[in-house]
């Protein structure tokens, strides 16, 4: 078999099982295309010498015919997942250095599962970022180049790294990560699957962590099948998890049966909003007729909060990455800035933060300690905790009325150039999350699927809400769309 890196994690492991290819072979073709594309700058920590330990390990499990699915798959982990005696630094200076001696939860099933670690991918600094133009090893550049430009676009973020990489076939699939839409927004920029499980699906042990009431791990994978298949690997309850779900994880990739007859789509008024392209709006409405050919029936619903989800996540979201980044201080671990004779604890802490966060965490932590502090706690954070609870309710109300799934754009445009959106004010950037951040607000399952190109011939998708605990359906929904809207685009190799 040639173009081994090519191949989806389904398609790999149906030839592993028939003898046609080995993880070893896989695993190879995956680090020479890594090799040869540097300019790309997805990956910024390689592990080689693991993955090829692992590949043996998974073609020795494979022989002996007793290997999970995930086996031999190799795989690219982004960079806020802790791995065990590799750099993991949240693509920030503040924890260079950092090589934690212990493995998040979900790489540890993972791995357990047989799959391959080919390395560390780049992202936003600490997830905080639509473009990964924040992170400190300098911006991922997407594959993807508009026609007869030659200008570098975002693969979108936080999880830009594992975008690009999925969607050049430097991997099979990526861990992502998703707070306001980190893995469906960069997934719909570059032409992948992106699901966003529900919150306590998965582990978030061993994540570090942005604002731990909304973030949530998933799978970025090639096809639908392939995110059924990674997130049923990546899921399960977890004892040193304290919001993870003691639920019993179902066969995702069974719940693939591409019916969908009878089931109701519902179509929210309050995202058809002023100023959309007209090529968004048609995407949305070609994959509302995709959904009704497939027999679903089509409902227009109402979630009257939705106009508040935006504020009151760059509330919530701030104030919790206050919280959880204070404990970088240069004391235990990463950066400790060089001092002057004379200077002081306080003196430490406030030139090693200086020197180790970006702008924009910078920006994050100065607005969330600003709407906790005691003047401003109840105005601000109290306020957009109660507004979040709207956003939920309305989600339950439209379920409760025997809605399936909600369909919606994912982004409200095609990817942008690197620097187009560098702004004066940084809410021009917040503004890419305008669809996505209900989800997570409301802690449901979301995953974004490519459904067309635009006029400039770059990837355009939507994205599908599910109930909470039913990944399963919603994936089943997806697959669906994927099918019915046949896209098959690849960038052109430029780099």
């Amino acid at each position: 078999m040639t173009d081994l890196n090519r191949l989806s994690i389904s398609e790999a492991r149906d030839a592993l099982r028939k003898g046609e290819t080995t993880a070893k072979a896989l695993t190879e073709a995956c680090l020479t295309a890594i090799e040869g594309a540097g300019a790309l700058n997805a990956f910024v920590h390689h592990t080689p010498e693991i993955a090829r330990a692992q590949a043996a390990a998974a073609d020795q499990r494979i022989a002996q015919g007793d290997a999970p699915a995930m086996c031999g798959i190799p795989l690219g982990i982004k960079d806020l997942f802790c791995t065990k005696g590799v750099p993991s630094q949240a693509a920030s200076r503040i924890l260079e250095g950092f090589r934690p001696e212990y493995e998040s939860t979900v790489t540890t099933q993972l791995f357990e599962a047989g799959a391959v670690m080919l390395g560390k991918l780049s992202m936003d600094e600490f997830a905080m970022g639509s473009s990964n133009e924040t992170a400190c090893y300098g911006p991922v550049i997407s594959p993807w180049r508009r026609q007869g430009d030659s200008a570098a676009l975002t693969p979108g973020g936080s999880s830009g790294g594992s975008a690009a990489a999925v969607a050049a076939d430097l991997c099979l699939g990526a861990t992502g990560t998703d707070t306001g839409g980190s893995i469906r927004q960069p997934a719909a920029f570059t032409g992948i699957v992106g699901i966003k499980p529900t919150y306590g699906r998965v582990s978030r042990w061993g994540v570090i962590a942005f604002a731990s009431s909304l973030d949530q791990a998933g799978p970025m994978t090639k096809t639908v099948r392939d995110a059924a298949i990674m997130l049923g690997a990546m899921s399960g309850h977890d004892p040193k998890d304290s919001t993870s779900a003691d639920l019993p994880v179902p066969d995702f990739e069974a719940a693939l049966t591409g019916d969908i007859r009878g089931k109701v789509i519902g179509i929210p008024r309050e995202y058809r909003m002023e100023g959309m392209p007209a090529e968004i709006e048609a995407l949305w409405t070609r994959g509302t007729e995709m959904l009704k050919d497939a027999g679903a029936q089509i409902r227009d619903i109402s979630l009257p909060h939705t106009k508040y989800a935006l504020p009151a996540y760059y509330v919530v979201a701030p104030a919790e990455a206050s919280s959880n980044l204070a404990r970088y201080d240069g004391v235990r671990y990463g950066h400790r800035a060089s001092l002057a004779q004379g200077d002081g604890i306080t003196q430490m802490y406030e030139k090693t933060r200086a020197e180790g966060f970006g702008k924009e965490v910078q920006r994050r932590i100065m607005i969330g300690t600003y709407v906790l502090s005691a003047g401003f706690y109840d105005a601000y954070y109290n306020r957009a905790r109660k507004v979040r609870a709207l956003i939920k309710r309305d989600f339950e109300t439209v379920f409760a009325e025997g809605v399936d799934a909600i369909l919606t754009p994912a982004t409200p445009s095609s990817a942008f150039g690197i620097g187009e959106m560098a702004s004066a004010d940084p809410v021009e950037m917040y503004l890419n999350d305008v669809f996505t951040v209900t989800v997570n607000l409301a802690g449901l399952p979301g995953i974004a699927v490519p459904v067309g190109l635009d006029a400039k011939g770059l990837p355009m998708g939507l994205q599908l809400i599910g109930r909470p605990w039913e990944e399963g359906a919603l994936l089943n929904h997806a697959y669906v769309l994927q099918r019915a809207a046949g896209f098959v685009s690849k960038p052109q190799k430029w780099w």
